[in-house]
């Protein structure tokens, strides 16, 4: 389907999205007037959002109205708006809030472009207090900085022994999955915690090998599939077939340390 967008078009706008919600964004961090409880949510316990998370998924909300009225939203914090084209941008204004709420440079911006079948095309990943931006499109990825932009890859390490993986929150996993990821953690070399979306942006980097985690929804898991794949790493779900826009993914830097990571994930998938 993306013949029929000209999507270094569609690239060249997600930049400025991502320029848009920093700047909603700047005022807050470190700077917090309060942090409410988002009514509805499922979620047990506090469940964070700021003003900066509403005020960011306006601003690019407004973008979207005014360069690509026929797309359709779907936002984190507001309702949903039709898509007359059959493309669709998904937008978590602050993936990580409660890392935000705490001050920590770990959360980002999430931003993709999904097409009319439902596969994600670009993503972006931002993380503008440390300066950097990863990119993904169908066949390519790079992250940005101040210095330029550079073509990033997947440190294609096929062991899971010697690997660095991460997950956010491994009290948030349900029995099953806790113990598929207790394995995973036993197995490989360094596990670290807490870094949500910026996790599968090193992973594109080069510098983490697996993520996996489970409970997302379509605007946390959109962006983060075609950085990965650009960036030559593999996203699947816990069984190993196609992700879906939310639920359990696995994404991993190599064939070989995703095969050893399913030997525990499928035991514990959905």
């Amino acid at each position: 389907m993306t013949d029929t967008r000209n999507i270094a078009d569609d690239i060249a706008l997600a930049r400025r999205l991502a320029d848009a919600a920093w700047a909603a964004i700047r005022p807050h961090f470190r700077n917090l007037n309060g942090v409410d409880h988002k009514s509805g949510t499922a979620k047990s316990g506090f469940d964070p959002v700021t003003e900066a998370d509403r005020a960011a998924e306006l601003a690019m909300r407004a973008i979207i109205a005014q360069e690509r009225p026929a797309d359709g939203v779907t936002g984190e914090e507001f309702p949903d708006t039709a898509s007359q084209s059959g493309w669709r941008w998904y937008f978590d204004p602050i993936d990580g809030t409660r890392a935000f709420v705490g001050g920590l440079p770990v959360w980002t911006t999430l931003i993709a472009l999904v097409d009319p079948e439902g596969v994600p095309v670009i993503g972006v990943i931002d993380q503008p207090v440390v300066g950097e931006r990863y990119i993904g499109w169908p066949g390519g990825a790079e992250m940005e900085t101040a210095t330029g932009a550079m073509p990033i890859r997947v440190s294609g390490n096929p062991d899971l022994r010697t690997a660095t993986i991460a997950t956010t929150d491994p009290f948030i996993f349900t029995p099953p999955e806790q113990g598929a990821w207790n394995h995973l953690r036993a197995t490989a070399r360094i596990t670290r915690y807490g870094l949500d979306a910026y996790a599968y942006a090193r992973i594109a980097g080069g510098t983490l090998d697996l993520v996996a985690e489970s409970g997302l929804k379509a605007w946390d898991v959109a962006a983060l599939i075609p950085v990965v794949r650009g960036a030559g790493g593999i996203a699947t779900n816990w069984r190993g077939e196609a992700p879906a826009l939310g639920g359990q993914i696995v994404c991993a830097a190599s064939e070989g340390i995703l095969e050893q990571a399913l030997l525990a994930l499928r035991r514990a998938a959905d």
